[in-house]
């Protein structure tokens, strides 16, 4: 597995790989056969039709998920976790400090005393996102881009070098996007792997270098500007039509992985050469991605409201 060395005390970024990854519920799969390495570093959209498993593979990754088949191999420890804001409960009686203090838990504990570094990490952070002063103010009394910032700023906290994020700009004024996006940038600029579940393909398109295109299954994955074509994403639609929700867990072909190399098994770079060898032949590369600089799970510990299962995000 490769790493990359990050400075100012920042752990290795790990490469992240899916091997024939299929995830699912109750033997319902939503994501089938992702076989491919994400490198560190890199800042990658994963973009698809609604319901085409953007969200049930960040949950995969994450370890939230348990696969149907194959495996995620990376440090899971190093990752840091943006969940939607529906998936809160902003009931929940905290204050915007209390939330960003979150983002310490695993260097503090639940019940330890946070110490003078954690509280300085929390004002910083709260600068950052450009929150100074609403430290006392409860999160039900935030607006949607208010409680954004409040979220980027306890994954500041959180300080890991991969930093997943599950529809960051969802519900949010173009100003609060602007912000964070800019904050997306300096991560990567750092040497974090930030990948981001979005809908907005203009966005991914001018601000990604890197896309997973999924309709449950990957179309294309590599450069965007490869992958994001009109090509792709017809059919990425017309395959989202044909999804049938009581579909069965497809076969899982052999696993080939000792015998590509690991620039052979990023799928689907645009409208080129076959390369899925599994069951879905309508897969395609056109080359390996860009290379990223060499060099932001914790768990969200975010009230989540009455856990309902999902066939598919």
């Amino acid at each position: 597995m490769s790493v990359a060395v990050l400075g100012n005390g920042v752990r290795a970024t790990p490469e992240i790989r899916c091997e024939n990854l299929t995830l699912g519920f109750d033997g319902h799969p939503a994501v089938h056969h992702l076989h491919g390495a994400i490198a560190p570093g890199a800042l990658l959209a994963i973009v698809g039709p609604n319901g085409s498993g953007k969200t049930t593979l960040l949950r995969g990754l994450m370890g939230q998920l348990a696969p149907l088949g194959g495996r995620v191999v990376s440090d899971r420890s190093a990752f840091a976790y943006l969940p939607q804001q529906a998936g809160l409960d902003r009931a929940f009686p905290l204050t915007v400090r209390e939330l960003v203090t979150l983002g310490a838990w695993r260097s503090i504990g639940l019940f330890r005393r946070v110490g003078r570094d954690v509280e300085d990490s929390v004002t910083a952070a709260l600068g950052a996102v450009g929150l100074t002063g609403f430290d006392a103010r409860p999160i039900d009394k935030l607006s949607g881009g208010q409680l954004q910032r409040a979220l980027f700023a306890r994954v500041i906290v959180q300080d890991e070098p991969v930093i997943l994020l599950d529809e960051p700009f969802n519900a949010v004024d173009r100003r609060t996007s602007a912000d964070l996006m800019r904050l997306i940038h300096t991560w990567h600029r750092d040497g974090r792997t930030v990948i981001a579940v979005l809908h907005d393909i203009g966005l991914a398109r001018a601000a990604f270098p890197e896309s997973l295109l999924l309709a449950r299954e990957p179309v294309a994955w590599g450069a965007t500007c490869d992958v994001l074509t009109d090509r792709n994403l017809a059919r990425a639609d017309a395959m989202a039509e044909q999804w049938d929700e009581g579909a069965a867990e497809c076969e899982i072909a052999p696993d080939h992985s000792n015998t590509h190399s690991a620039h052979d098994d990023h799928l689907g770079h645009g409208d080129g050469a076959i390369a899925h060898v599994h069951a879905h032949p309508h897969v395609q590369v056109t080359g390996q991605p860009p290379r990223q600089p060499e060099p932001v799970a914790a768990a969200s510990i975010a009230m989540p409201q009455g856990a309902k299962r999902r066939s598919a995000g």
